[in-house]
């Protein structure tokens, strides 16, 4: 069950674990079982992990503060890129990476300025409140893309 509150982000740390029988969410992600002790877990990446990274309320949540932040912190859209690129791979981009991420970016920005409903429906998953001050479809453009940038498979399976 979510908690709410001041205790909605301390949920995992308290997540009942069956014996045989890791919650749903984990079992995605290929965590052990703990039948047995396992000394280092293999990296996976499946299209399941994919669609939880990009439809699950906590990450989509996660992605919208992402966003905030890049939109607060940087002021062109290639800074905001690189940025984002950084904090979550811990490299700047390459240029072939800033060109595919700014056609992310813009066709979001299209789909969201002629869809302000649809904007203000992503910005609405989660229990966070959402940043007033920034523009509804810009937000949610970015939005986007930095969950593409968090649902890279360098970000997810690497470090």
């Amino acid at each position: 069950m979510q908690s709410h509150g001041k205790d909605l982000y301390r949920r995992t740390m308290y997540t009942f674990w069956k014996r045989t029988s890791p919650p749903p969410q984990l079992l995605t992600f290929d965590a052990p079982d703990r039948e047995t002790c396992t000394v280092r877990r293999g990296r996976t990446n499946t299209p399941l992990q994919a669609l939880v990274l990009m439809n699950d309320p906590t990450y989509v949540e996660a992605g919208r503060k992402f966003a905030e932040r890049l939109l607060k912190e940087a002021s062109t859209t290639d800074d905001r890129l690189s940025l984002a690129f950084r904090l979550a791979t811990a490299r700047s981009p390459s240029a072939k990476e800033i060109v595919v991420l700014r056609q992310v970016l813009e066709k979001q920005l299209a789909k969201y300025r002629a869809d302000e409903k649809a904007a203000l429906q992503l910005l609405s998953i989660g229990e966070s409140p959402r940043d007033e001050r920034l523009a509804p479809a810009e937000l949610a453009a970015w939005t986007i893309v930095a969950s593409v940038i968090l649902n890279l498979d360098e970000t997810v399976t690497k470090g």
